[in-house]
């Protein structure tokens, strides 16, 4: 099993999980209540609330939503709002590429917060791990309609090398997780691989296999 604590030292906050969905109300054809109830069911351990068009209060009462309906072992973050996350009960927050300094929001909000960020090159991996993220997302692996040049699986793998939990982005498939693994990532990150519902449980069953656990 790949270790997914941050070897830096500075965070202090494991993210076990292999599978990481990431929210987006819009593309849904259910409601957000009964997808957050369907990523329980089928043991996805993570799930970020990533609806940027939400005010404060609409945030909140979503991702308490969220906390409601998951189990209490699901890892929830917040996109970019740590002070939302904690009044919501989350675990944490994902910060963007150029958001603000992890150690900032460590000395703010202590170190029982887990910490993310979303990465595009190893130079902000390594950056990333130095200032003490606890994992960080990397890609587009794989093309991806308006994400950029992919880094493809050489990238990743030098992504994965550097000493931080990587979830690799981008792209990202149920017939690709098996080669994902392959390269040395913590796990995958993705939106459209768990908007399916009827697919939950085999996401999550090939992900056991590819990685250990789901």
């Amino acid at each position: 099993m790949i270790s997914t604590t941050s070897s830096s030292g500075a965070g202090s906050v494991p993210l076990t999980s292999s599978l990481l969905a990431i929210s987006d109300r819009a593309s849904l054809r259910i409601s957000m209540a009964d997808w957050l109830s369907a990523l329980g069911k089928a043991g996805i351990g993570a799930v970020q609330i990533r609806e940027k068009d939400l005010d404060d209060r609409d945030l909140y009462d979503l991702a308490r939503l969220a906390r409601t309906l998951l189990p209490p072992t699901t890892r929830l973050l917040v996109n970019g709002r740590l002070d939302v996350a904690l009044a919501a009960g989350a675990d944490g927050v994902h910060l963007p590429a150029d958001g603000v300094p992890v150690g900032a929001l460590r000395e703010r909000f202590g170190e029982g917060v887990l910490i993310g960020r979303s990465t595009h090159t190893v130079e902000e991996v390594e950056r990333a791990r130095d200032e003490g993220a606890d994992y960080v997302t990397f890609g587009p692996v794989f093309a991806t309609p308006g994400k950029g040049a992919p880094v493809g699986l050489e990238g990743l793998a030098r992504a994965a090398a550097a000493g931080v939990p990587v979830f690799a982005l981008g792209g990202v498939t149920l017939e690709r997780l098996g080669s994902l693994a392959g390269v040395g990532v913590a796990g995958v990150a993705a939106i459209r691989l768990f908007q399916s519902i009827q697919d939950l449980m085999e996401v999550a069953r090939t992900a056991h296999e590819a990685f250990g656990r789901a």
